[in-house]
Order: C-alpha cells, then structure tokens, then sequence
C-alpha cells in the first residue's frame, strides 16, 4: 500500500478534529432570488432535455447531447470559438466550452458525464427515457447519474455569462462520453489528445461528494478526495458438453456456480485508510446512538471486529467504505435447451479499496473460486479477455484545497448551517482518476441532498427529489461563484 504524504495525514488530521466538533442542524431554507427562480427553471428545462435523450453505449448517442448543450450555450451569448464538439467518432462526442476570466489564476475544469447506465423499459415502472415528476421526485435515466449534474453546471454557467461575471480564472466545462461504460471515455480522450482544451489548475467533479442524509437526518457534506478503482473480471468454465438426456456432475454450470456461491460467501479484509478514518468520524457524530457506537469502535485501535461484522451486514455503503468489494453482475451459459452446456461465465465488478492492484485482487479471486476448471480471466477496456490484470494501483487520496474548501464551507453554511464538511473516498469510480492522473487533482463536489437509502443509480426507477435538484443548483452557483470570485 502506498504511503500518504505527511502533508496529506495533517490535512486530514486537522479535518478530522474540526468535524468533531461539529453540530449538525436542520437544512435552512435560503431564500430564491427572481434570478435564482430562472436558473432553476432552465436547469430543470436542461435537466428534461438530457434525460430524453438516449446516451447508452448500446444504442445512445452522447454527441446529439453534446450538441444540444453547444447550442444551448451560443443561443446564451457564448461565442462560438469557445465552445468545441468532438469525439473519437460520430456516436462519442464531447462537449469542452470555456468561460472566460481575468486570468490571475489558472483555470478550473468541470467535468461531468453524458452518458448513461443501460435501462429497460420493461424493467421500470416508468419510461427511463422520459422525464417524469410525480410524487416529488423526478423520475429517469440519469437523474442521480449524473444528467442532473450536467443540467445545474449548465445552467451555472448561462447565468454568469448572462450577469456578466467574470471569474477571476477561465472556468472550462467538459461533458464527455463512456464513464459508464464503452471503449471511448471522455476525459482521457480529451488529456491524450486535446490537453489545451481542458488543461487546469484542479478539477470539480459533479459526479461525487454531495450531502448525505439518512432517514431525513443530514450526515455530513462529503467531499470525494479519493476513489476505489474499478476492474471486471469474467469467471469462466468450458466442457465438451453433450445431449442433455446423459448429464453428469461435471457441468460448466454447476462450477461456475459453484465459485460464485463461494464468492458470495467471502468477504474481503477490512481496512481503512486516512480519508475514509475522517470520513467515518465525521458521519458518526450525527449516525443514531446505536449506530454511531458501533463507528466508533471500528474506529478503535485494534478495531472491534464485531462492530465490523455488524456494520458490514446492516449497511451496504459503510461495507464498501471498509474494504473491497467484489459481485456477480451478468451470467451467461448453454447454446441450446436440450444440450449440455459448453461454456459458462460469469463477469465479476470489484471496487478495489486504494493500494492494491487489479492483479492482486484477480490472483484473490482465484484463491476464492479454489476450481482449476474455472478460470478468471481480466476484462480490457475493449471487450477482450486477458489472463493477467493491469499491476497499476489507485492514486493516492488528494489534498484538500484552502481555496476551494474554504468558500466550500462558508456557501454550505448557508444552506445547512453546522454541517460538518466530510472527506469521502468514493465506493464507486469516476472520470477524476483521468485527470488526477493527468497531473490534475479531481474534487467531487455538489450541492444535492440524497438519502443513503434512496440510492437508485444503475438501478430501476432512478429518481431524484424535486427540491434537493433546486437546491443543488442554487447551491452550486453561489459556491462556484464564491471560489472564483477575486478575494
């Protein structure tokens, strides 16, 4: 594992300390703006248009999105040398437009993604290609990830166009292609081939952070500064096969069911690091009695073993924050219903808490199967199967900013007064590990109040509340404002 810099351990130290002692409160209701008013209505006039349109890697296509947006920011008075569409080829394009500033720092870049998690209309009790208000909530493909993201920093930007603000460094917006998926991603497209476009200081990622809450309790406003890395790996068994009148023991299935069981049935070891310490810390101090006991004695050196056991079985998030995870997502098996079936695979998703490397948990997934005739194999960018995984590790946790942390503070304390800021390392992965590894340090950063138990991205019926979307985008101009404002 690699060891944190000694800047980054007092960093987060001192974060550490100042979250205990803070009080969480109730959120404030800040008062709109006729201004504020329209920003809202045309983020949510933006936020409609992208939902309707389909950005899945199957059949999508993130260039009509881009396109839409480009035209959206010439009709706000953007010119038009300051806003590019482009991608690798007709169906990945992305969209980079910059607002220009004084200059008297480097830019900032705003990323977010275009594209979207495949969603079946016959799994929903809704269209996902549809926006749909009913019962508070907005309903659709991207409405947690991330189309609502894409529509508030939108609308961010035409409203400062719109007032003539100019920031005291060129703001750089890019919304790209294939971060759920797809050979073409965006972000490392744009560094490898168009580093001027969206060259900066740092990076905001609407795509992470946020402010959790927890059966309407707020928990704290989180702030991504480190992320698990994402790999697949597809679990395999091959046999001659046969006529399914003769079976016999030996069945691709049953091996790779098998290994899966035991998969199921494996958990792998705890760990904690610098930011999810301060993370777990910070959250504790506004968990339930119960609940917050029990965090605090994982917590503990050496930690309670039963307060892992328990918190890793009641909370799905606070499972993954402690250790890597790793779970079937699709099967596939047979060539015929009256045939012994030749081959069976499984792909494998894992989220691999920072310090270990794609090889090392792919070489612990075979330990796991412990069944020559399953094999596990990595899946490459492109589709194909390798027999050894990339040794590379996850970056190590960022530091955190004065300059963005502070105005993060002060906006955040005008909406929910008291509320601990929170480093986070993000369970899932995000476009910032391109630009982190580009030399451009990512912060997932937004303004969105979402329950930890309404968490319905990549699932059905993906929604999102009407008022915590309004409050993002209110919240979102003020402190993007702040940050950029000369001080």
């Amino acid at each position: 594992m690699r060891f944190l810099s000694k800047c980054v351990v007092r960093a987060m130290a001192v974060l550490a300390a100042a979250i205990a002692l803070a009080i969480a409160a109730s959120p404030q209701v800040v008062a709109r703006t006729p201004a504020d008013e329209a920003s809202v209505k045309l983020a949510t006039e933006i936020f409609k248009q992208l939902i309707e349109i389909n950005t899945t890697d199957s059949v999508g296509s993130t260039t009509v999105a881009a396109e839409a947006m480009a035209k959206r920011l010439r009709d706000a008075g953007f010119q038009a040398e300051d806003i590019v569409v482009m991608g690798p080829n007709p169906r990945k394009g992305n969209m980079i437009a910059r607002l220009h500033g004084t200059g008297a720092h480097k830019p900032v870049l705003l990323i977010g993604h275009l594209d979207v998690v495949e969603a079946k209309r016959s799994d929903w009790t809704t269209d996902p290609f549809q926006f749909i208000e009913k019962d508070g909530y907005y309903y659709g493909r991207g409405t947690q990830d991330m189309k609502d993201g894409d529509a508030i920093m939108m609308a961010t930007l035409i409203r400062m166009k719109q007032e003539g603000f100019r920031p005291d460094r060129d703001i750089i917006l890019a919304l790209t292609a294939d971060e759920e998926g797809g050979a073409f991603n965006g972000v490392d497209w744009l560094v490898k081939n168009h580093r001027d476009l969206v060259d900066a200081d740092f990076v905001l990622n609407h795509d992470g952070g946020g402010v959790a809450e927890e059966n309407g309790k707020l928990l704290g406003f989180t702030v991504d500064a480190s992320e698990k890395l994402y790999a697949d790996y597809q679990l395999s068994s091959l046999n001659p096969g046969g006529h399914s009148s003769m079976p016999t023991p030996d069945n691709a299935i049953y091996h790779l069911a098998d290994a899966l069981g035991r998969l199921q049935h494996y958990s792998f070891p705890f760990e904690l690091n610098a930011v999810t310490r301060a993370e777990l810390a910070g959250m504790a101090e506004n968990y339930p009695a119960e609940k917050a006991a029990l965090v605090k004695r994982v917590l503990k050196d050496p930690p309670d073993q039963q307060a892992i056991a328990r918190l890793s079985a009641d909370d799905p998030i606070l499972n993954s924050t402690m250790r890597t995870t790793c779970v079937a997502t699709r099967l596939a098996a047979g060539h015929a219903n009256n045939a012994l079936p030749q081959t069976a695979t499984a792909n494998v998703n894992c989220r691999i808490f920072p310090g270990h490397s794609g090889e090392e948990i792919r070489q612990e997934l075979v330990k796991i199967v412990a069944d020559p005739k399953v094999t596990v194999g990595y899946v490459q960018i492109d589709g194909s199967i390798a027999l050894t995984a990339p040794s590379e590790q996850q970056l190590p946790p960022v530091t955190l900013r004065d300059d963005v942390i502070k105005p993060l503070r002060e906006i955040s304390a005008e909406f929910w007064p008291g509320m601990p800021i929170v480093p986070n390392m993000a369970i899932g992965a995000s476009d910032s590990r391109y630009a982190y590894a580009a030399g451009m340090p990512s912060f997932g950063i937004q303004g969105v109040v979402l329950d930890n138990n309404d968490i319905r991205a990549h699932g059905k019926d993906e929604r999102l509340p009407v008022e915590s979307f309004n409050t993002g985008v209110q919240f979102y101009y003020r402190f993007l404002k702040a940050m950029t404002s000369e001080r």
